[in-house]
């Protein structure tokens, strides 16, 4: 029985939510950075003994889609508009019409491949998206700040961090890894096998994925990087044990003395220019054999290691917010922007004076996933060291070679200067949240994320006084291959909320009625999302399947008002670490908004981004608009017998 046969929607109220991989009738793509884990518990296990059994993705009704999708204009498209859509999708899905014949092709691709949507969502926001990596694509993870402040701390730091993920990779290899659950479903492991040993590589027209760590000679080796200078580090002995710590610390003593200065012809800039300058950058880079056996070893290592050099002073305060830039874009080309290879899936990154963490790539798998690595990597991190062992002598680690002709070095003058642009761009706050947190709204008998949604929604019409399409990513790793989903957060149940919180006529009674309804709307959403029962996915794959069956593109996805439903101005995301570790995500779109957070029991971290070219728009009084909407509605419910 489908979750939509079991749960009865709310009377009167909007559901959806929003997919992943959305292309846009006007050439954009949206993006959904890290998702959500629903209560998820680990179990012990061999992983791939449950991928067979795994359900694939269903394809949703056309009419429930249809009549969702209706319900979700209406807080956000103007009367005429919806009324012009309802006659545009009316037509769609008329009996023997184009949608029941997209329909039909749909459901077959359903029949024949492991997971329908997965394929589009990789083709249309990763592949074929041509926006730089960086910021755009890329998202962060940033550890809690360590306990170093020079160059030795740093090589033992990074030492450590290797040594960790070499023993989650003996896990991913061994397929011992937890097995991950969800509402007691076991979910996909596959992303776990992706996000070692593999790399993007630019294309002209749409980049691919390369996979290396299934072939029949696995890599051995990460690349470092320092001072903007890449060298290739064997992590295996020839007996097949890892490195221990003692070791890997020695080796990168050696690289960072073989590297005392900058490179004035950084090659690792490269990698943050839009995809179609690196792709042309990147033809060049491989005419020279050198160049290409350069590339290829960066692209089969297990993982890239940034040895970071200083970044700009700041107070304890602020360490989050620095941390975080450092994390997501370097700080620009004078400081540690081009000490990268975005392409790489994982970049563990290491600063001089304590600031540490993952830059990932996206395209491989999902927030979530990087998430239990790094929680595994700061808990191992946090254990005391074992006794030193003797360093047996082991080879230098060798430099990368790169011959940059006059053609190469313009494109690194050109990523340097946008890369300092991107830089300047983005505006990243931090807030953490100590009134509350969820504990107090379990005591209310409160869902904590729908609570927090409704206040993300109201601090977003105090501020723009309208409601704007928004969501919360989710996740579908319930499905055999499943990535991302999303909860479409604004309804005519919120939009009914926010607008009558600030009325002086509503009583307190009727105003916490109409959060319960809201509220009770994304528990309901949030349900259909991780079922697979997706509105603008769905929508997204007829549109898709117009495309390959070359036929007249249908009016509904031509029309304004499916322009609006996908331009989403607020990405949401609840990312839960154990360690206290900060995801960050740069908004998709120029003029949105991405806002991460977490929960404890007496506290929520948001993490806000937005871009300073967008005058509209401002992270910091967003976050300061939250913190009141937060204290205001708990102040709410203090007031109501209802829920006391």
């Amino acid at each position: 029985m489908r979750l939509l046969e079991k749960i009865s929607p709310p009377t009167n109220a909007t559901f959806s939510k929003v997919n992943v991989g959305m292309l846009y009738p006007y050439g954009l793509v949206k993006s959904c950075h890290l998702v959500k884990s629903v209560s998820a518990s680990l179990v012990t296990g061999r992983y791939f003994t449950h991928q067979t059994g795994l359900p694939s993705l269903p394809v949703p009704p056309l009419q429930q889609t249809c009549e969702y999708y209706l319900s979700l204009l209406e807080p956000i498209v103007e009367m005429e508009e919806l009324k012009r859509t309802k006659e545009l999708v009316e037509e769609f899905q008329k009996a023997g019409g184009v949608g029941e014949r997209l329909q039909r092709s749909l459901e077959m691709k359903a029949r024949n491949t492991d997971n329908w949507s997965t394929g589009y969502m990789q083709h249309i926001l990763y592949d074929s998206n041509r926006v730089p990596l960086v910021v755009h694509s890329n998202v962060g993870a940033v550890f809690p700040q360590m306990d170093f402040k020079d160059k030795d701390g740093q090589t033992r730091c990074a030492a450590r961090m290797i040594a960790a993920v070499l023993d989650f990779k003996t896990m991913i290899d061994n397929e011992t890894l937890p097995v991950e659950y969800m509402g007691g479903k076991p979910m996909c492991m596959k992303q776990y096998s992706q996000m070692l040993s593999s790399c993007r590589i630019p294309g002209l027209e749409k980049d691919s994925l390369v996979f290396h760590g299934k072939s029949s000679n696995p890599p051995k080796h990460i690349t470092v990087v320092h001072n903007s200078q890449f060298f290739v580090l064997d992590v295996y002995n020839s007996d097949g044990t890892p490195l221990t710590v003692d070791q890997l610390n020695v080796q990168l003593e050696r690289i960072c003395n073989s590297s005392p200065e900058i490179n004035a012809e950084p090659v690792g800039i490269l990698t943050t220019l839009d995809r179609d300058s690196w792709s042309k950058a990147y033809i060049s880079l491989i005419k020279d054999k050198i160049n290409k056996d350069s590339l290829s070893t960066i692209e089969r290592s297990i993982c890239t290691v940034c040895l970071d050099g200083p970044i700009p002073q700041a107070s304890d305060e602020m360490y989050n917010t620095y941390a975080g830039l450092q994390i997501m874009h370097g700080g620009g080309s004078q400081w540690n922007s081009a000490n990268r290879w975005f392409d790489k899936t994982l970049q563990l990154i290491i600063g001089e004076e304590g600031a540490q963490g993952f830059n990932m790539s996206h395209s491989a798998a999902d927030g979530t996933v990087f998430m239990v690595l790094a929680d595994y990597v700061i808990a191992s991190m946090k254990k005391p060291e074992k006794i030193l062992s003797p360093v047996v002598p082991l080879p230098k680690p060798q430099k990368l070679h790169f011959n940059i002709t006059p053609d190469i070095k313009k494109y690194i003058e050109e990523a340097k200067q946008s890369m300092d642009i991107i830089a300047q761009n983005l505006d990243l706050r931090v807030m953490v949240f100590s009134h509350y947190g969820k504990k107090v709204l379990k005591d209310h008998k409160i869902s904590p994320d729908a609570f927090i949604q409704m206040a993300i929604q109201l601090a977003y019409y105090r501020m723009y006084q309208r409601c704007c399409p928004s969501y919360e990513a989710a996740s579908l790793r319930t499905f055999r291959d499943g990535r991302v989903a999303a909860i479409y957060s604004t309804t005519s149940a919120s939009a009914a909320f926010v607008k009558a919180f600030d009325d002086p006529k509503k009583k307190n009674t009727e105003k916490v009625d109409l959060l319960e309804k809201a509220m009770k709307v994304h528990r309901w959403n949030t349900g259909m999302a991780i079922s697979g029962q997706e509105v603008d996915g769905h929508l997204i794959g007829l549109r898709m399947q117009a495309v390959e069956e070359e036929i007249s593109m249908p009016d509904v996805f031509t029309d304004i008002s499916f322009h609006k439903f996908l331009d989403c101005r607020l990405s949401t995301s609840q990312v839960t670490s154990k360690s206290g570790c900060l995801p960050c995500a740069g908004p998709a779109l120029l003029e949105s908004y991405d806002m991460c957070y977490s929960l404890t029991n007496v506290d929520i971290t948001f993490v806000v981004t937005a871009y300073h070219t967008c005058k509209e728009n401002n992270a910091a009084q967003l976050i300061q608009v939250l913190e009141n909407a937060l204290l205001d509605m708990r102040a709410l419910l203090a007031q109501s017998p209802r829920t006391n």
